[in-house]
């Protein structure tokens, strides 16, 4: 109990200093070049092109053969998706994507929004930028761009969209009405991956940034989750005054003292400023921290210390990048849905929509440089990392979902984000808030637009 004390009274010092030391640091903007081979001496064509996804015959049908030559390994009695992806459901995902999915149909409507590319740094940079079909004379247009993860895609907004371009014809106000950019990540579907090592997401950042310049936008709103969350933290840090508000539905928080508040937070959740909710989310720490953390991070490894040896088999086999993909889909979504025969997949998506996440990795060819971006990343420690020690001084909100890997409380948050205006426990929904709570999502992003425009 004496023990308890005095540490905690140690960790109260440890919290103090770190609140003090709040010097406003930005990291430094820099001209990199991600292409092949060296630089080109002439200026950068810096046109906006349009860009159409097309797909072909001949494409479906290597697509079929392919998978009508898979090796199915039956699964372990009662094993459910507790050893990963349950081959049993795996012959409903097969069947259905060789019998009934139209990818035809599917690309159309990838092609509803517009779609565009640039060159900046040496790759051909992918994105979908949504305006509203009509703005009131009252309310002025908010550009805001959102930015994927692995392993989702620029598609996981498509149903996000109308809530915040169109929100009056979605039951919405129109108070506050948005200009939406969805690029693709360097390396994920058409977007160039870069030839070069060493690109992470300070890099990306920095080429979003010069994104949103180049189609004339001085100041904007930035939203991520997963890879998202640490690119917008990265662009606010980068060029704080051209972030007009940060938003995220995760956050990595890697303090070495958090561990310290989470093992006494279960005795004393008031002395850290932990809500009751909070403590639901949190405790008990072994099922929703460690053992979820455990199971759930074994691809992290691999991808940040060999990706391309894994890529090799996830690029030739169409099935198997299926059951890698949609097995996140399932316990990411929910980790109770790993005891269901199915994963609980279709209890929050269509087979449609997975099915297209999933193609537009199989028909670029992108699995491997997607994977990159973990090595990148995390093969050194995020720790080692100058941004991961910065904090982000930038008006931030954060909807914290419940499914959620892993829980971060207000009071963490505050030490990375100081300047945290909107904090909002949602009702439901895990890792993909997008894709599967898209109103939810919208109405926490207005929301904080709301509060921030106020102030």
């Amino acid at each position: 109990m004496w023990l308890e004390i005095f540490l905690s009274s140690v960790l109260g010092f440890v919290i103090y200093w770190f609140i003090s030391q709040d010097k406003e640091e930005t990291l430094p903007l820099e001209d990199g070049w991600w292409g092949p081979g060296t630089k080109p001496t002439a200026r950068e064509d810096e046109s906006i092109r349009p860009f159409k996804v097309e797909t072909s015959d001949e494409e479906i049908i290597d697509l079929h053969q392919r998978i009508g030559k898979f090796r199915l390994t039956p699964p372990l009695e009662d094993s459910h998706f507790q050893y990963g992806f349950n081959t049993n459901y795996l012959k409903k995902i097969i069947s259905y994507w060789r019998n009934e999915f139209d990818w035809k149909k599917q690309v159309d409507i990838l092609n509803r929004y517009p779609h565009f590319k640039t060159k900046i740094e040496g790759l051909d940079i992918h994105f979908i930028l949504v305006k509203p079909p009509q703005l009131p004379s009252s309310c002025s247009l908010k550009p805001l761009l959102m930015v994927h993860g692995w392993p989702g895609s620029f598609y996981e907004f498509y149903k996000i969209i109308p809530f915040l371009t169109d929100p009056k014809n979605h039951g919405l106000s129109d108070e506050h009405i948005c200009e939406v950019i969805c690029p693709s990540i360097p390396g994920y579907s058409f977007s160039e991956a870069s030839s070069k090592k060493g690109f992470d997401s300070v890099a990306t950042a920095s080429i979003f940034y010069k994104l949103m310049l180049r189609l004339g936008f001085q100041e904007f709103y930035i939203q991520g989750g997963d890879w998202g969350s640490l690119i917008c933290t990265n662009m606010a840090q980068l060029v704080p005054r051209h972030v007009k508000g940060l938003h995220l539905n995760m956050a990595l928080i890697l303090r070495n003292f958090f561990t310290l508040t989470i093992l006494l937070g279960r005795r004393f959740g008031g002395l850290f400023g932990y809500s009751k909710r909070d403590m639901e989310l949190m405790y008990p720490f072994k099922e929703k921290f460690l053992y979820n953390i455990m199971r759930e991070s074994g691809y992290l490894h691999i991808q940040s210390t060999k990706p391309d040896t894994v890529g090799c088999a996830l690029n030739d086999s169409p099935v198997g990048l299926a059951a890698y993909i949609l097995e996140k889909f399932s316990t990411w979504t929910n980790s109770e849905f790993q005891n269901l025969e199915d994963g609980g997949l279709e209890r929050k998506y269509s087979l449609e929509d997975l099915m297209t996440n999933v193609m537009l990795y199989w028909t670029t060819g992108t699995i491997v440089s997607s994977q990159r971006f973990y090595k990148e990343n995390m093969g050194q420690g995020l720790m080692a990392q100058k941004h991961e020690r910065m904090k982000v001084h930038v008006p931030t909100g954060f909807a914290a979902f419940p499914s959620e890997l892993v829980h971060v409380p207000k009071k963490w948050l505050k030490f990375k984000y100081p300047k945290l205006i909107s904090y909002s426990f949602m009702a439901c929904g895990g890792h993909f808030a997008a894709f599967e709570e898209p109103e939810l999502l919208a109405q926490d992003i207005r929301k904080f637009v709301s509060v921030l425009e106020r102030r």
